[in-house]
């Protein structure tokens, strides 16, 4: 598989030391690599409203006009898979990464060895967007990616499947349905399963996921579910 990444940050020394990290990681590998470089969030922007083909996305969170935070929701409205790489200078933004299910934050002065990790997990997240569910719906088969999945419910004998792109209604049993997923999901009541990395917010009573929606927690999950989430992180 070649993986299209994109170097974004105001900084010319900061990003072509990223590049040189990303492309010293690529080789070393013996990954086929396409690595774009932006001076701005704009140039960007404009390079992916023609081809939205961007694996993974290496960001400055600050810079001039569209910040990093921006452009990355701005991707995330219509691409689930996207690995986001926040690199910043500053703590205060990491409750941003929730809103659009930030891989990871690299702290300025990148450290080579961290980022290559990072890399190195991209990588087998991306792997595992490749795999899919089916669902059987009045529409016909759907095969819906499992990256994709922010959360599903049950529904008397049905399965409502919310993700990224729209929500799906499957008559399957419940359980079955679960045992599709992987260790990225967990199931915070009887009747819910969320993904993980679409998790924006989590209180004793229910989780806020990234689309705004609510879904409740069983009594005394929390700290299970707050353990799964920080190890997931």
């Amino acid at each position: 598989m070649k993986y299209k990444i994109a170097v974004c940050d105001d900084n010319a020394d900061q990003r072509k030391y990223i590049y040189g990290i990303a492309d010293a990681w690529a080789k070393r590998n013996r990954h086929m690599t396409e690595i774009k470089q932006y001076a701005e969030a704009k140039a960007f922007l404009f390079d992916y409203a023609e081809e939205k083909d961007f694996d993974i996305l290496l960001l400055d969170i600050e810079m001039p006009e569209i910040s990093g935070i921006e452009l990355a929701r701005t991707v995330r409205q219509e691409n689930g898979a996207v690995q986001i790489i926040f690199v910043t200078g500053y703590y205060e933004y990491f409750s941003d990464g929730f809103d659009v299910s930030a891989l990871h934050y690299l702290m300025k002065p990148i450290d080579t060895a961290k980022l290559c990790a990072v890399l190195d997990k991209a990588v087998d997240n991306l792997a595992y967007r490749q795999r899919s569910v089916l669902l059987v719906t009045a529409d016909g088969d759907i095969k819906v990616s499992i990256a994709d999945i922010m959360y599903a419910e049950a529904q008397n004998v049905y399965v409502i499947v919310h993700t990224v792109h729209g929500n799906y209604r499957s008559r399957m049993a419940f359980g079955k349905f679960c045992g599709e997923l992987d260790e990225t999901f967990f199931k915070t009541h009887r009747s819910f399963v969320a993904g993980l990395k679409y998790i924006r917010k989590i209180t004793r009573a229910d989780i806020t996921m990234s689309n705004g929606d609510t879904i409740p927690i069983s009594r005394g999950m929390y700290d299970e579910i707050h353990a799964a989430l920080v190890k997931y992180l």
